[in-house]
């Protein structure tokens, strides 16, 4: 797999994130919601943090140890990023982030529909799963409308702003794909 796949939804395009997107990426994770919903994204966000990524994930898309695409609409407007990153063991984990102004409009379940599709039919994993903060419940609920079930709750699991935090974790298998 030398180019980047291209995915397609009803609605969206998931593509190869690039230069151009850094600015739309950085507009986006300023608000502080990010830092606060996940692990790994620091506030500020700043550009630096955005080439950094994008160096990281076209490394990782190289050793085909992680697949991170842009969310885009029809109109290739850039709407966030989703991505399988391989855990070993024909396992992969799910992540997703999608800019506040395109919130509550089933993107990331439709994008994550096609993620899952693309992760256990063409990269072969058994096992897809994701994990949330459990202040984050919306994104607990895009793990069950995905066919994602609870598998466990990872007690004090993730360290944050010297809190520990029991964290809910989600998969689905291939054998459960239940959509097309």
């Amino acid at each position: 797999m030398h180019n980047f796949p291209i995915l397609e939804t009803e609605r969206l395009i998931l593509d190869e994130i690039t230069a151009a997107d850094i600015p739309h990426i950085v507009l986006y994770l300023q608000d502080k919601v990010f830092s606060d919903y996940t692990s790994n994204i620091p506030y500020p966000y700043r550009e630096q943090d955005a080439e950094l990524w994008l160096q990281l994930s076209s490394e990782a898309f190289k050793n085909r140890s992680g697949f991170t695409f842009a969310i885009r609409n029809k109109n290739r407007k850039f709407l966030g990023a989703i991505g399988l990153h391989d855990q070993g063991s024909d396992k992969a984990e799910l992540g997703y982030w999608l800019g506040i102004p395109n919130w509550n409009n089933g993107y990331v379940t439709e994008a994550a529909k096609a993620i899952i599709r693309y992760g256990f039919r063409e990269l072969n994993f058994n096992k897809i799963f994701a994990t949330y903060f459990p202040h984050n419940p919306a994104s607990g609920k895009v793990m069950e409308k995905i066919g994602m079930q609870k598998e466990a709750v990872l007690k004090q699991h993730l360290k944050k702003d010297g809190r520990y935090y029991d964290i809910p974790m989600y998969s689905i298998f291939k054998e459960d794909l239940k959509y097309s």
